[in-house]
């Protein structure tokens, strides 16, 4: 018997109620959404890169679900995506007409393992998610030298909120082992917001995954691509292909992490990098709607349509299924204690936090 259903005469979940309670005799009553509206949270403001993937992804949910359903997007930003995920998973009744679109930095021990937070990754419903290639961080050419020289003044990194995100956890890491010279200025609303600063001086330095409106600035030399996150290709770290000598951090870092746990900590750091953009069902969404979701969201990823507008937003667009996603998140879920620990740690020594 399904539990907590918001409108028992929506023929979605009739059928599947009956399918699940009485068996094999009521399997040919068909799953469908036809006439009904679908919610797609996003836990970011609009604009920024995980609005954009999953406003790309609604249409080709209306073209691929049993019954066409409408799908409109809702924006709910707010304590680095914890507060649409708390609703998510406390409001949101698993019938599958709300899902959420998210970004691997929301799901980041430091973030899920919070007081505030109510939400367990381990436990959502996974469809897919998209890779883009790895986070980069750029630094304007007038600031580059003084990145490098501990005797200047240090580069200003901006972060959006009041802690940096995956992309910008890389100078974290420099900070501490590569002798970069950073300091950190939180309070920025999105990446728009960030990306605006970098252009017009107000920060030396912040981290993205995609370009978009720092491209130009890139093409010209005023901004420099200084490190990236890469991606892994057959068990190896390789370079995106529009910046194949920039270092990868991971690389810099090689015999530098000699404690265990930082080690630790920093293959979390890589599994949310990796794990970029995601799309879920909520946690208890029976198995039948899931599998509708997965069989739609496998023809979008092959709709030639889908992926040509996706490269439009990214130089790298990778999707991924919802196996390639639960295996970076078991690896998040499964980090210790101890090594998101060290991460805040890390970001205490350099101002950040209590």
């Amino acid at each position: 018997m399904i539990k907590r259903v918001a409108n028992p005469s929506f023929q979605t979940v009739t059928a599947i109620a009956i399918t699940l309670c009485c068996g094999d005799a009521a399997a040919q009553a068909p799953l469908t959404f036809q006439g009904r509206t679908i919610t797609m949270i996003i836990d970011s403001a609009v604009g920024g890169g995980t609005d954009l993937t999953g406003r790309l992804l609604a249409p080709f949910l209306t073209k691929h679900l049993p019954g066409n359903p409408l799908v409109i997007v809702k924006n709910m930003p707010g304590a680095e995506g914890t507060v649409g995920l708390n609703y998510f998973v406390q409001q949101v009744v698993p019938d599958g007409l709300t899902l959420m679109t998210g970004g691997g930095p929301s799901i980041d021990p430091i973030r899920y393992r919070a007081p505030q937070s109510r939400f367990n990754p381990g436990q959502f419903e996974f469809i897919g998610g998209v890779g883009r290639g790895g986070n980069l961080l750029l630094v304007s050419a007038a600031a580059e030298k003084r990145f490098y020289d501990k005797s200047a003044a240090p580069v200003a990194i901006g972060i959006a909120g009041a802690a940096p995100r995956s992309g910008h956890l890389m100078a974290t890491w420099g900070i501490e082992f590569l002798g970069w010279n950073g300091k950190w200025i939180a309070g920025y609303r999105s990446t728009q917001a960030l990306n605006q600063a970098l252009l017009q001086g107000e920060i030396d330095m912040t981290a993205t995954s995609t370009l978009l409106s720092l491209k130009s600035g890139v093409d010209t030399g005023e901004l420099k691509v200084v490190i990236q996150a890469g991606g892994f290709q057959d068990g190896k770290r390789v370079p995106r292909p529009e910046f194949p000598g920039v270092p990868i951090l991971g690389d810099q870092l090689e015999g530098k992490l000699t404690n265990e746990v930082a080690r630790q900590s920093f293959a979390s750091w890589q599994a949310v990098s990796l794990a970029d953009k995601f799309f879920t069902l909520p946690p208890g969404t029976p198995a039948p709607i899931v599998a509708a979701y997965d069989a739609a969201y496998q023809k979008a990823i092959h709709d030639a349509e889908f992926n040509e507008r996706g490269r439009k937003l990214s130089e790298v667009f990778e999707p991924m299924t919802r196996d390639d996603v639960n295996v970076l998140v078991k690896d998040i879920v499964d980090t210790p204690k101890e090594a998101v620990e060290y991460v805040e740690s890390l970001l205490r020594k350099q101002g950040i936090g209590g």
